[in-house]
């Protein structure tokens, strides 16, 4: 049975480029849109153009916070679910901000396993 339904957007964001290459083509090859950016106002453009359905961002980026491009493009395109992810403390304060603020973002621990991010994104409806 085939379906008319069009896979999901999913727009990463890394600073670190093999990180966030790599997690795109591990999305694409299993078949969702993906497409990387390595900034925020690159990734807060992409939104503008694309209108992703799931963000997934590094949350300490240069020049500016993961939830900061998160909140940005939560704006432009309300529909669009957010994970983030991080291997430092400091980023437990900066999601509880954005909670408190009335955003639902989720958070992943780096290093996330392929298979652990696949399952969580195949876990949103």
């Amino acid at each position: 049975m085939m379906s008319n339904q069009r896979a999901r957007r999913v727009l990463v964001l890394d600073d670190e480029q093999v990180i966030a290459n790599t997690l795109a083509l591990i999305l694409n090859r299993s078949g969702f849109e993906a497409s990387a950016e390595y900034t925020a106002e690159a990734a807060i453009q992409n939104a503008c153009e694309h209108s992703p359905d799931i963000l997934i961002s590094d949350v300490i980026l240069d020049g500016a916070t993961g939830i900061d491009a998160a909140i940005r493009i939560s704006e432009i395109a309300p529909h669009c679910r957010v994970i983030l992810f991080s291997g430092q403390a400091v980023t437990a304060d900066l999601l509880e901000h954005a909670q408190a603020s009335g955003h639902r973002f989720e958070l992943l621990v780096k290093p996330v396993h392929p298979r652990t991010l696949l399952d969580r994104l195949n876990q949103i409806n």
